[in-house]
């Protein structure tokens, strides 16, 4: 089993480490960096996992799993270049930031992964995406996909789709708490408790991702099935449609996927 550090222990870096060691990694095989000491000594107390500074982790693990955020990297490649192996296997879960960032800053040779992962990560349902750069090989893609499935599943797209897979399904879940925080609104416009509201709507929508999931039908043929004629659920779709919300749902959408791809440009050698 290789070792593995993971550089940035904030939301995504704790829930990746949860996710190890419930899958059969040792709190020995692990070790983390962190900034603040007082979320060192939590996260030490709460999985037993060491944490390190960069060079340090640098220097032990096989694999580097970078979970800072973009506007980070630059300090961080700074210590890392110096203290890394060019044998070490580096995992980036940077949004926006491409392996040929990864790759030009780091000993030449570095085979870099890039994965776009999700919230849903913190309960063990991310949805990831990896991409090899140009020195990984097929096991290092093999290995990052079973890493990464310890905490959701994975698909595995080439990274010229990875501003596209950000914009979809990392910014995703967040657009489904947007609706599900309309909708308990309208509830409560409507005379319902707030709990009440929230309850129905956030089973609904388990319910909902459930049948997609398990059913295979298309959401057009799920949506109909609801759908009666003359009913609510018609009128409630045309009121939708008046309003643009598919429309206003491509756009937005799109200005992420231009977001990251604003991201990666930053960073890119003048």
């Amino acid at each position: 089993m290789k070792t593995i550090g993971v550089l940035g222990a904030g939301k995504i870096g704790e829930a990746l480490l949860s996710g190890l060691l419930h899958g059969g990694y040792s709190p020995d095989d692990l070790v983390f960096t962190e900034r603040y000491p007082e979320r060192a000594a939590e996260l030490t107390k709460r999985y037993g996992v060491r944490a390190v500074d960069v060079r340090t982790a640098a220097e032990w693990a096989d694999v580097l799993v970078v979970a800072v955020k973009p506007q980070d990297i630059e300090p961080l490649l700074d210590e890392l270049a110096p203290a890394i192996s060019h044998h070490t296997l580096v995992v980036t879960l940077c949004a926006g930031l491409p392996t040929a960032l990864f790759e030009r800053r780091l000993p030449e040779g570095t085979s870099v992964v890039r994965v776009m992962p999700n919230t849903p990560m913190l309960v063990g349902q991310a949805m990831s995406a990896i991409s090899p750069g140009q020195h990984a090989v097929p096991a290092d893609l093999a290995f990052v996909e079973e890493l990464m499935s310890h905490v959701g599943k994975v698909v595995r797209v080439p990274e010229s789709q990875q501003d596209a897979v950000t914009a979809l399904s990392g910014s995703g879940p967040a657009y489904f708490f947007y609706l599900v925080e309309a909708m308990i609104d309208a509830g409560i416009l409507l005379g319902l408790p707030r709990a009440v509201a929230a309850q129905l709507i956030i089973q609904s929508a388990v319910g909902a991702a459930t049948m997609l999931a398990e059913s295979g039908e298309h959401p057009v043929t799920l949506r109909e099935a609801v759908t009666s004629p003359g009913g609510t659920t018609i009128s409630a779709i045309k009121e939708l449609e008046k309003h643009g919300v598919r429309a206003a749902l491509l756009s937005a959408i799109e200005a992420a996927r231009d977001r990251s791809v604003e991201l990666g440009r930053a960073h890119q050698p003048e």
